[in-house]
């Protein structure tokens, strides 16, 4: 779990765990990332040599049994994919990420797209996505430098259970009173473009991107940046993008599920509890299924997000 500027204190009531840290803005479920490494929990096996390895460890014992041989062949040891749970009590910056083309130009790595699935919203919470109208990359400068940039970003009211998926190149923004679930690219390059003349723990202000994020941003307008799905539905196909491929599961009792990928499944628990594949598993916790057994039988009463490849 991380501290942050803006983070609130929704993250460790929902995920059941008693902490001194406070303003938690995100906790990372499931990570790869140098120095953020998901550990290896106890599993309750009398002989268990995985225990305390690493993420990028674990894929390098198992390669394709774990994350899927297409996987293994296109990212290594690398994780393709970061978890997280976001308490914005605060407004978050407003940013953009580069594609995967520009990020390998100017950084060596992948960009960053990205889905949010609003769990929570408080009343008048709202989440900034795309663009209300067009303007050139000469517009963008001059709004910018006028502090009037906030007058062409769209504006949506949130309401728990909204859907948005934000491709590379799309400016968004978190607005104050969203606790969501966020899965993405592995990749933390990310564009500041206007962060409400905040400062930082040491009363700096916090630095912007604004030169970088211009040719990054995708100008075009949208008729809509909400996604809708089948909420009625047991299992909804929510987003479906080179990256990832992510569903909501909504579990009575028993269901077997099966992706036919060859692929990891990440199952991110939203609400209740249930047995899969012999682990239980409750609200606020994520767990990671091995390709090798990627059939999910589930038993229990629950709401999930899966994610594959």
């Amino acid at each position: 779990m991380k501290e942050t500027l803006w983070g609130g204190e929704k993250i460790a009531a929902f995920k059941g765990i008693q902490t001194d840290l406070t303003h938690i803005g995100e906790s990372w479920e499931i990570s790869g990332v140098p120095g953020h490494e998901s550990i290896t929990a106890p599993r309750g096996l009398l002989e268990d040599n995985d225990l305390g390895m690493t993420l990028p460890q674990l894929i390098d014992r198992f390669k394709g049994a774990l994350v899927g041989n297409k996987v293994y062949e296109k990212y290594g040891n690398q994780f393709p994919l970061l978890i997280k749970f976001i308490d914005s009590k605060q407004d978050l910056s407003v940013q953009v990420h580069p594609d995967d083309e520009l990020a390998q130009q100017r950084h060596h790595c992948p960009g960053k797209t990205e889905m949010w699935y609003i769990m929570r919203a408080d009343t008048g919470a709202r989440i900034y996505s795309g663009l209300s109208q067009s303007i050139t990359p000469e517009d963008y400068e001059r709004l910018v430098k006028n502090n009037h940039f906030m007058d062409v970003v769209a504006t949506h009211e949130s309401h728990d259970g909204d859907l948005y998926f934000l491709p590379a190149g799309r400016v968004h923004a978190i607005g104050a009173g969203n606790f969501l679930a966020e899965i993405q690219e592995t990749s933390d390059i990310t564009y500041r473009i206007y962060d409400y003349d905040r400062r930082d723990a040491d009363g700096n202000p916090r630095e912007l991107h604004v030169e970088q994020a211009k040719d990054a941003i995708d100008y075009k307008v949208y008729p809509e940046y909400r996604r809708s799905y089948d909420s009625s539905r047991p299992q909804s196909p929510l987003i479906q993008c080179p990256y990832f491929n992510v569903h909501r599961v909504v579990v009575q009792n028993a269901v077997e599920i099966n992706y036919h990928v060859d692929s990891f499944v990440i199952v991110i628990c939203l609400w209740g509890e249930a047995n899969i594949n012999g682990v239980m598993v409750r609200q606020g916790e994520t767990i990671l299924v091995p390709a090798a057994e990627n059939t999910l039988y589930i038993f229990g009463n629950a709401t999930f997000l899966t994610a594959t490849m």
